[in-house]
């Protein structure tokens, strides 16, 4: 199958990144590569791009895409071990870094992987395939109340106590092993009159996807991490699509940049509040809507960029 991605803000990310023909950047969601070659194309011969991802099929298909490239290292890892990959590397400091967060498009469109709620699949998910963690194995052996809670928390779902209830009847008479099922169990939990705003199972299925890849909880300290890897000056753009992700984006930048808490009429600060930047993106910048028209899955995307000092 062909891996088709279109890369979500092209222009708006590689006019963060802000990029120097002789830094080092590191794409730490490389999948379609749309984003590296953009900044490639911008790349002195001195300069170097690290693409980092945990879907071996996507960095292949990097590897191909990119291959008139000689300044590329390709890691099969996971960006949260941002500062892992740099020390294995001998890489002590980066000039940028961007992160795609979410599911790709070839993930969703080949049908195999079980990201996609359209068709009959087995439930995997996974986008490291290595990991045990699998979909199949979150809706067979989570407790009701694990369920209820990943499913409103995760895909913000206000039927999520129903789904996770019916989940667990089902599977007293057999394991549920396909989306297809998962899709009847969940549309027969939510009433056919809230089943209007788009594709019943989509809520769910985030959640699900989330909790198995864990994309959410380490988000906090991933931010932390990649601030503390960049140069003075150097930046990192972060592109979400959902709420939950870009509310931990947000807050992360937030504490990054430690806004003072003393009270205005003291001279001097006493609160120790320390800095390690500054937030560029006030407001999110999200796609034009040209783009959204091009491009229906760009629709939710949210792009926020923070700059060391």
């Amino acid at each position: 199958m062909e891996f088709r991605h279109e890369p979500v803000l092209l222009k708006e990310c590689i006019d963060g990144l802000n990029i120097k023909k002789d830094g080092i950047y590191v794409d730490g969601t490389l999948g379609g590569a749309g984003h590296s070659e953009a900044i490639l194309q911008k790349l002195g011969q001195k300069g170097q791009l690290l693409g980092i991802d945990k879907d071996k099929e996507a960095l292949n298909f990097a590897k191909e895409k990119l291959k008139k490239y000689p300044n590329v290292k390709y890691i099969h890892g996971n960006h949260d071990n941002i500062k892992e990959i740099l020390e294995t590397l001998g890489i002590e400091k980066v000039d940028g870094i961007l992160l795609d967060l979410g599911v790709s498009s070839y993930q969703l469109d080949n049908k195999e992987r079980g990201f996609s709620y359209l068709g009959n699949n087995k439930l995997d998910m996974r986008m490291d395939k290595n990991q045990e963690l699998t979909a199949k194995i979150v809706v067979n052996t989570y407790k009701e109340k694990e369920l209820a809670d990943i499913i409103y928390n995760y895909g913000e779902e206000k039927f999520s106590r129903k789904i996770a209830k019916n989940i667990c009847e089902y599977r007293k008479q057999k394991e549920i092993e396909t989306t297809e099922e998962l899709v009847k169990i969940i549309e027969k939990s939510i009433p056919a009159k809230m089943q209007k705003d788009g594709h019943p199972a989509k809520r769910t299925f985030q959640a699900i996807r989330i909790e198995v890849n864990n994309e959410i909880k380490p988000l906090q300290k991933t931010v932390e991490d990649c601030i503390d890897v960049l140069n003075n000056e150097g930046r990192l753009c972060i592109i979400t699509f959902h709420s939950l992700e870009d509310r931990a984006v947000k807050n992360a930048f937030i504490q990054a940049e430690g806004r003072c808490t003393c009270p205005k009429d003291l001279p001097y600060c006493i609160c120790g509040c320390e800095s390690k930047g500054k937030i560029i993106t006030k407001k999110p910048i999200i796609p034009t809507k040209e783009e959204q028209s091009k491009n229906s899955r760009s629709k939710s995307a949210k792009l926020r960029i923070f700059e060391k000092k």
